[in-house]
């Protein structure tokens, strides 16, 4: 079964709240995301000391995420303010800092992260509160000051919480939908993402996500086969680095699932680029979009199920009309040869090939190949197009052959046995299309009922009788071809019925019907 992965979401504020904090630098705040695959947010303004620094760190970011984005969107720079050094975001430390001359060091990251030390009542506080509003399907990040100057990456010391910056998530409307679809077609959904497991398990539940009830906190996880064991017993990961991600999807590939995988930003990259379809979102990084195979301009989960569906319409109908074309293929070149070998004429005029071409290949083919096909992908085309086409095509020249020197010891003329041969040909290219076309109802019985009497308004009409040199036979040699259409149809079909019991047809068969069972294979 194939497995797809979701990446970071994002969101919007409607929330705010203080962490506690230094006399008046103790605000109460919101900001916006707009962000992520499966959410999508609005922006509020905001106000206070600590707006302003969040608003001086989104403006002078050298890389800004998306969270930087909407933040400068939602709060514009102080004015006079001089920035004395910075730290730029990473997903893997899941931070940033600034450092503002007559004001300190400021840090905005991750709780868990930025409140790491517990020893201070207000941090223990700030990380109670943050947690409590990640339950709640929350997105929370921590803003803290201290005097220390910044160390590189080192998160500096001494941070004293400021303000809880909230920014709620709401599910995108097409998503829960979308994702149904991906279930009912036996698709697994893994949602991978930095934020903390419990907001990624809410916003995850009401998407509809299966397992969303048992989040996994990555900054545990083992690697290597511990790995692949929870990749394919959980569905739902907080705290993902971008290094994680990318192992994650070798996780699933090393146990044999096929792996799409969407995301929008820098931290996607490496997780796209391995994925077995990178799928990016049109508002999404450039990068993140040069590395996918596919892009969806509008940003629509609602796209998916189209694309999916056009991909297999697409595979599975190259292959129906290639077995029409290619067993007309194998009994013709076996006619050719024997004829050759013989040295008799052979069956049919080209006038005649014409008209069977057009009935059983060029009309059919053209509805075939534009009609829904909802099969999805089957290895192994070359060798079931092999064993339906190569037995199927050897019985049709041999039941062609068998008429055809039938018809001629009935004592048909030339001019008979070629029209009735005309008939057995048509009729086997229509046992073929039903072959192929199982179950033989509905739309595809109407185009088999709609060729065969296109071909008796051949007969009927005498412009089209006389154009492609048709002669109405005698009733006896009528009587005969109708027996032999009959024995035709059956020993066609039994070129089909030899096919599927080789050995390899009927693996491929049972694929098909795990693969339609939604089994993992």
């Amino acid at each position: 079964a194939d497995s797809g992965s979701s990446a970071d979401s994002g969101g919007s504020a409607d929330a705010g709240s203080s962490a506690g904090g230094e006399g008046d630098t103790d605000e109460e705040h919101d900001t916006g995301e707009e962000d992520g695959a499966a959410t999508e947010g609005n922006r509020a303004p905001s106000e206070g000391l600590a707006a302003q620094v969040l608003g001086l760190m989104a403006a002078t970011a050298s890389g800004r995420n998306s969270t930087l984005e909407a933040i400068a969107a939602a709060v514009p720079p102080p004015q006079g303010w001089v920035l004395e050094d910075s730290v730029p975001f990473s997903s893997a430390r899941k931070w940033s800092a600034v450092r503002i001359a007559g004001l300190g060091s400021w840090v905005l990251g991750a709780p868990e992260i930025v409140a790491s030390d517990g020893a201070r009542p207000e941090t223990e506080q700030a990380r109670t509160r943050a947690t409590r509003l990640a339950e709640q399907g929350l997105r929370v990040l921590l803003l803290s000051r201290t005097e220390a100057p910044l160390d590189g990456e080192r998160l500096p010391p001494s941070l004293k919480p400021v303000s809880l910056v909230i920014l709620s998530e709401r599910v995108r409307p097409d998503a829960r939908q979308t994702l149904a679809y991906f279930r009912e077609q036996g698709v697994e959904i893994k949602v991978i993402s930095g934020d903390n497991p419990a907001t990624v398990a809410t916003i995850a539940a009401k998407a509809g996500v299966p397992g969303a009830d048992r989040p996994v906190d990555a900054r545990f996880l083992p690697e290597g086969e511990e790995l692949a064991d929870i990749m394919e017993a959980c569905s739902v990961f907080g705290r993902v680095d971008p290094e994680q991600k990318r192992l994650m999807v070798e996780a699933l590939q090393s146990r044999g699932h096929i792996v799409a995988m969407t995301g929008d930003g820098v931290n996607d990259v490496l997780a796209l680029k391995k994925a077995d379809m990178g799928i990016a979102m049109g508002t999404g990084t450039a990068a993140a979009q040069a590395v996918s195979q596919l892009v969806l301009v509008d940003s629509r989960f609602a796209t998916l199920p189209g694309v999916v569906a056009e991909g297999r319409r697409v595979t599975a109908n190259i292959e129906r009309v290639s077995k029409m074309f290619t067993t007309k293929s194998v009994w013709a070149a076996a006619l050719a040869i024997v004829v050759a070998a013989l040295g008799i004429s052979y069956p049919i005029l080209p006038r005649h090939l014409t008209l069977i071409d057009s009935l059983v290949i060029g009309i059919p083919g053209f509805f075939l190949a534009l009609a829904p096909n909802p099969r999805r992908y089957i290895p192994g085309f070359v060798y079931r197009m092999a064993r339906f086409v190569i037995p199927t095509g050897i019985l049709a020249a041999i039941a062609i052959l068998a008429s055809f020197a039938l018809l001629d010891w009935l004592g048909a003329s030339l001019a008979e046995v070629r029209t009735m041969e005309t008939i057995i040909f048509a009729l086997v290219g229509l046992r073929v299309i039903a072959a192929i076309e199982r179950p033989v109802r509905g739309w595809r019985l109407g185009l088999i009922l709609a060729m065969a009497g296109l071909l008796a308004l051949a007969f009927a009409i005498p412009f089209t009788r006389q154009f492609f040199a048709l002669d109405l036979p005698s009733w006896p040699v009528m009587g005969a071809t109708a027996g032999l259409c009959v024995f035709t149809w059956f020993f066609v079909g039994l070129g089909w019925r030899i096919g599927r019991r080789l050995p390899f047809w009927r693996e491929a068969a049972a694929r098909a019907e795990a693969v339609e069972g939604g089994q993992t294979v």
